[in-house]
């Protein structure tokens, strides 16, 4: 699919780039997509939450009375799940949340939210930003060129720049990441994907 590029002020510069139908226009898998959502949220979970047993409360292990005579139920000790002060049933353990996903689902699940991104219009291919300085001020104007300002966006950078990064973070609902490191999640959670000129094309080479 062919993308104008533009610049800075949100005029086209009269360039194009080609971004791959292998990447950009595929059918989307939307359980693909539920699957590396899923993933990314759950290894954010810390997973550290954790009650006691009643091997671990305080408190004596002496029966509190003699098994028969006493007209009571049985009983054991203090200790006991069904006292206040007693441990808990079948409470949380610290536990890892993550699981496997395989490479393929993976790409198929950030194929399609790229497809999606396309298919809505909501994807632009701007020329690379230079900046000598972090300047938010400078990086919020481009965004307003592109009416954009008011919207949750994602930039792909091609490589790491210091100056756009600081830039950036200072803007709400706005972020930046390399093109190596973009995840599903971000992706989807983006209501418009900001490629760089560079970003594109080494989208196009690696299709190629």
């Amino acid at each position: 699919m062919q993308v104008e590029v533009l610049n800075t002020k949100g005029e086209k510069t009269g360039r194009t780039v080609e971004l791959p139908d292998e990447i950009f226009g595929i059918e989307p898998n939307d359980h693909a997509i539920y699957l590396a959502v899923k993933q990314y949220l759950a290894q954010a979970r810390q997973g550290t939450h954790k009650v006691k047993t009643r091997a671990e409360v305080q408190g004596a292990s002496r029966k509190l009375h003699k098994q028969k005579g006493t007209g009571g139920s049985r009983k054991g000790n203090i200790r006991n799940p069904l006292y206040k002060g007693g441990g808990t049933i079948f409470g949380p353990k610290p536990h890892d949340y993550g699981f496997k996903l395989n490479r393929k689902v993976k790409d198929l699940a950030k194929m399609s939210a790229l497809s999606y991104k396309a298919k809505e219009n909501a994807l632009f291919v701007i020329e690379d930003i230079v900046m000598d300085a972090p300047k938010t001020k400078t990086l919020m104007n481009v965004l307003e060129n592109l009416n954009i300002a008011h919207k949750k966006t994602l930039m792909v950078l091609p490589e790491y720049q210091d100056n756009l990064y600081l830039s950036s973070r200072n803007i709400p609902n706005v972020g930046s990441r390399l093109l190596s490191d973009i995840n599903t999640y971000e992706l989807m959670n983006a209501d418009v994907l900001v490629l760089l000129e560079n970003t594109a094309k080494i989208l196009t080479e690696e299709a190629a």
